[in-house]
């Protein structure tokens, strides 16, 4: 059984709209069907119910894809960030406080996607399992399910589509 947590393809991004409702850039569409390449021909599908998701989901496959409202990114709401990845970084080092008026600490982000993760890869186990998401969520369930802490390195070099690997996930 092997993970593919499947980071969304590039959004169009839309100032004053929350993130978590921004649709693929239709730009990007190649890029998302470059990497369907990379996907296991035969798996259990399931992503997060923000459009860029679910439609970089649609692009990858033809198998079903199962809509899980805990794969949701995290919650990020309030105005516009011009450096975004310092906010993030601020979130990582201090994940039981919000980094920016408005967000979920990191903390209840990771309460509620790591066990929606673990459920779905424990009972898919006998499956290769994509999941179809977010990058700082990703990120988190990474650091749970190896044991390690949270690769920040990692997280800023991942793409719009992107895939991280998780062999054998269950421990």
């Amino acid at each position: 059984m092997t993970l593919h947590l499947v980071r969304h393809g590039r959004p169009l991004v839309e100032p004053g709209v929350p993130a978590a409702q921004w649709r693929l850039d239709p730009a990007g569409f190649d890029d998302v069907w470059a990497l369907r390449a990379r996907m296991p021909s035969r798996a259990s599908w399931f992503c997060s119910p923000e459009p860029k998701a679910m439609e970089t989901a649609q692009l990858l496959t033809d198998a079903q894809v199962g809509i899980v409202d805990d794969l949701r990114e995290h919650e990020r709401s309030g105005a516009w960030l011009d450096d975004f990845p310092a906010a993030v970084r601020r979130a990582f080092a201090a994940p039981d406080i919000a980094a920016v008026p408005g967000w979920e600490p990191l903390e209840a982000c990771a309460a509620r996607v790591v066990p929606a993760v673990r459920r779905i890869v424990e009972l898919h186990r006998e499956d290769d399992v994509v999941l179809v998401g977010h990058g700082t969520a990703w990120t988190l369930a990474v650091a749970a399910l190896t044991g390690r802490e949270p690769d920040l390195e990692a997280w800023a070099a991942l793409g719009m589509p992107d895939v991280i690997v998780v062999p054998s996930p269950l421990r």
